[in-house]
């Protein structure tokens, strides 16, 4: 659909930092995150100016490859997602791209690695350049390169200046419950210091998640009401259609618990429920988020039933059940569905539930957080009672139109007491211009990690809390599995019954799943 038009920028302000020169290795370069997400959006950053013309980036793969033969596959990548305009953009981008094959476990790999790293940044006129080293591996293999790393000098850095500063990404899951994940960190700090550390997830480089702060903290008529005393209960829903796909082996022993609510869920709530920071810089930002994840209440294991459902797509709507997917053995317990009330236990949230549902082989792709607002205290439309009036609600809208909606109560042309519901409706496409798409997540946080901007990666210490809310459950669904029965539902569904009764216990209903 095409929004172009609809809306305009008024009064706006807007401030893009370029990078330093830098350059970024890739471990995994031939993996499915890279081909799909990283190389694309390194492409972007260049075809929009903020990839350093000295920068390189060094793609390195398990499987011998010649350097011509990655390039090519790059073109033929990238040629198949950009128009014939940009094709001497993506000639000039495959310049700044080299391949590195080795073993990630064998010391030669990395002593090549130093050698290969000092000739092409050289060639550059970018000696002692600084360096991001992406881990697009499977977590097994993250303490591997980096502990080979560390043992070949390639992390270190100055130790007054940090100059040139070495830069690590690594992607989730960070550990599958609290003593892992600490054990993780405990690791990594042998070689790194936090400020070195980028912990990514995708969903913070969305549009509509970056807007929650600028939607709150930059306007004046919202964070007055972004209370207890206005809001009458938050939704937070990361719904797909597809299943578990080639993912089967990693799911079957994760679920949908530790795949979702640990990161993607536990972020988007800290972001909509945490207290205004200091400043937008990185520390204060995540700071506040670490409070607001103190402040969740623990799960009642004891009634556990009554704060969380979890459940299992079976056969329906002409696709097969979880049970049934290659890899999957046919007695499996793990869930693909969980839905959640929690409940903030400080001064801005005492009371307002917060109900919390990710699942995969559903109705839509939905990603959505909603804000529903108390009733008014007393109608003055009689015989209309406040009760009656539908409530008013914020919507913003992840995926899969990023965008924001507003719906409030307007009189209807023609009768004198005529009240229908409104929503004003807005889509970040609409302001796009022609020819461009919205931004890819990975863009906006390979360009921050470039300009050392920690803001929208996560700390060591939300990591442990959330894991700290999150290890009491899953050891609880383990040892006494009747506490919190697996339920079941039709794949394409809307989801299991009883995560309907869950939220209905308190008069409270989802929000439909409307593409």
């Amino acid at each position: 659909m095409d929004f172009s038009g609809q809306y305009r920028w008024r009064g706006g302000f807007c401030m893009e930092v370029s990078p330093i020169p830098d350059t970024v290795v890739i471990f995994g370069a031939l993996g499915d995150l890279a081909n799909r997400k990283l190389i694309p959006s390194l492409f972007n950053l260049h075809r929009r100016g903020l990839f350093h013309e000295k920068s390189a980036i060094v793609a390195c793969g398990r499987a011998p490859m010649e350097q011509d033969a990655y390039r090519e596959t790059v073109r033929k990548l990238l040629s198949e997602k950009n128009p014939p305009d940009r094709q001497e953009l993506i000639e000039t981008f495959l310049k700044k791209l080299f391949y590195h094959a080795g073993d990630y476990g064998e010391d030669d790999t990395y002593t090549r690695l130093d050698t290969q790293l000092k000739e092409i940044e050289h060639s550059f006129s970018n000696d002692n350049a600084c360096r991001i080293y992406y881990l697009s591996t499977a977590p097994t293999v993250y303490l591997t390169v980096v502990n080979h790393l560390c043992q070949a000098g390639l992390l270190a850095e100055d130790p007054v200046t940090n100059m040139p500063w070495r830069h690590v990404v690594i992607e989730k899951p960070f550990g599958r419950d609290l003593e892992s994940a600490k054990e993780l960190d405990r690791n990594l700090r042998k070689c790194l210091n936090e400020r070195q550390i980028y912990r990514i997830d995708h969903y913070l480089g969305k549009e509509t998640v970056q807007n929650i702060l600028m939607f709150r903290f930059a306007n004046l008529i919202f964070e007055p009401v972004w209370n207890r005393d206005y809001i009458d209960s938050v939704q937070i829903t990361v719904a797909e259609t597809v299943g578990v796909e080639h993912r089967a082996k990693y799911f079957e022993t994760a679920g949908l618990l530790r795949d979702m609510f640990q990161n993607h869920m536990f972020e988007m709530l800290s972001l909509v429920a945490m207290e205004v920071p200091a400043s937008f810089e990185a520390s204060s930002v995540r700071d506040e988020k670490a409070k607001l994840l103190r402040s969740i209440r623990p799960f009642n294991l004891e009634k556990l039933n009554e704060q969380m459902i979890r459940a299992q797509y079976a056969e329906g709507n002409g696709m097969a059940a979880y049970r049934d997917e290659p890899g999957v053995a046919p007695e499996s317990q793990t869930e693909t569905y969980v839905a959640a009330k929690l409940l903030i236990d400080n001064w801005r949230w005492k009371g307002v539930p917060f109900y919390l549902r990710s699942g995969k082989r559903l109705a839509a792709k939905r990603s959505e957080i909603v804000i529903t607002f108390k009733h008014i205290p007393h109608s003055i439309f009689l015989p209309v009672h406040s009760e009656d009036l539908v409530q008013n609600r914020l919507t913003l809208t992840v995926q899969p139109q990023e965008g924001l909606s507003l719906s409030f109560l307007a009189k209807k042309p023609g009768p004198k007491l005529c009240m229908g519901d409104l929503t004003m409706d807005f889509k970040y496409a609409s302001i796009l211009e022609k020819g461009e798409s919205m931004p890819e997540a990975y863009e906006r946080l390979l360009l921050d990690c470039m300009l050392g901007d920690q803001t929208l990666f996560i700390r060591s210490d939300t990591v442990e809390l959330a894991w700290g809310l999150l290890t009491p459950v899953l050891e609880h669904w383990k040892k006494h599995p009747e506490s919190c029965p697996l339920a079941f539902y039709p794949a394409g569904s809307s989801g299991p019954k009883e995560a309907d009764h869950l939220i209905q216990n308190d008069n409270h209903f989802w929000t439909e799943f409307s593409v």
